[in-house]
């Protein structure tokens, strides 16, 4: 249900398509932009497809006792469900008129565990851009790179990378996944040890976990040349324990301006300071001790993309470089070269 939207201009888009056949029970449902199809098998071989309304559906079902058994029959134009003394009528709509993507034409195919994609997304995706009219950072950019898999995603303020294991075979292509199925995907996705399938054609991609089938449409544009805004030389590098400065910058994030979000960096040797202060004269200031034998520097940042980059990074300590207070920082894990996070300072 995850795809199915409430209000939809076309009817049948907030349907589920049910599909019996040859002792399996499949349900699709998709926004034309993105289709998840799953089954479950029947106890018995039946042969027939229907559309019903999604929500009302999950709803009955959820209202029936957890251990309930349902018998379905579509009688004339109308599915009715039936369990105990319970019985509901469902209007229907021809299963003909529902849009299936059908063979997605995959160029490239390829395994990994499924709790590494799932990391890959976790770690990347809060850095999409919502709504944005550069559509193509409405999405995650996904790289095939050999035997790395890359995720990029940028708002044009911040950016996140990652980079993981697999075995893609020789292909070197890009493609942009957009935000919808992204987020629906990282939703299906747990930490299992099970791997998935992920096939890519010119216009989708298709992902197989377990006996669900994820599609999506690709976003049809060229993702900016994120390696130019990932910053190579700053010389100001402080090591910090990642949960104590998380926890310094969301008590200092209180009384930033609610809309702006800046928060003020003041770097001296052995010392790092925050302050922050809003509209209705309101100030915080926060002084942490750290590793750091360099220059005085005073910086902006939006103090949610820094929390967002920390809470991506894994590990007790995080590494912050810097140039000079018109450089974007670079947020790594000291140790793990896989993972990069960058954000644009801010005037304050």
């Amino acid at each position: 249900m995850g795809v199915v939207e409430r209000r939809q201009t076309m009817p049948i888009l907030s349907n589920v398509l049910l599909s019996a056949e040859g002792g399996e029970l499949r349900l699709t449902g998709t926004d034309l932009e993105v289709e998840l199809v799953s089954g479950i098998p029947l106890d018995a071989e039946r042969h027939g497809d229907v559309t019903v309304p999604g929500r009302k559906l999950l709803d009955i079902l959820k209202a029936l006792p957890d251990d309930a058994a349902i018998e379905v029959a579509l009688e004339k134009d109308r599915l009715v469900i039936r369990s105990g003394k319970s019985r509901f009528t469902l209007s229907t709509l021809p299963a003909a008129e529902f849009p299936l993507i059908e063979d997605i034409n995959a160029q490239t195919r390829f395994e990994l565990p499924q709790g590494t994609l799932k990391t890959l997304l976790d770690r990347t995706a809060f850095s999409m851009a919502q709504q944005d009219v550069r559509y193509y950072l409405n999405g995650l950019l996904l790289e095939l790179r050999g035997d790395t898999l890359r995720g990029v995603a940028t708002d044009g303020h911040r950016l996140a990378l990652y980079d993981v294991d697999a075995q893609t075979g020789d292909s070197r292509a890009q493609f942009i996944a957009p935000r919808k199925g992204v987020l629906e995907l990282q939703r299906l996705l747990d930490d299992g040890e099970g791997s998935v399938t992920v096939e890519i054609g010119s216009n989708h991609v298709r992902v197989e976990i377990d006996r669900l089938r994820f599609t999506s449409k690709l976003i049809d544009g060229r993702f900016p040349d994120y390696e130019r805004v990932i910053p190579q030389s700053g010389d100001k590098e402080i090591i910090a324990d990642r949960q104590l400065l998380r926890e310094a910058l969301g008590r200092t994030a209180i009384l930033s301006n609610e809309k702006y979000r800046g928060i003020r960096v003041t770097l001296a040797p052995g010392l790092l300071s925050l302050q922050a202060h809003n509209p209705e004269q309101e100030e915080a200031e926060e002084e942490l001790e750290l590793e750091y034998a360099g220059g005085e520097l005073e910086i902006g940042f939006n103090v949610t993309y820094l929390m967002d980059a920390l809470g991506a990074v894994h590990g007790e300590s995080v590494k912050l470089a810097l140039s000079d207070s018109n450089s974007s920082c670079l947020i790594e894990e000291p140790g793990n070269p896989s993972a990069r996070y960058v954000v644009m300072p801010m005037r304050l």
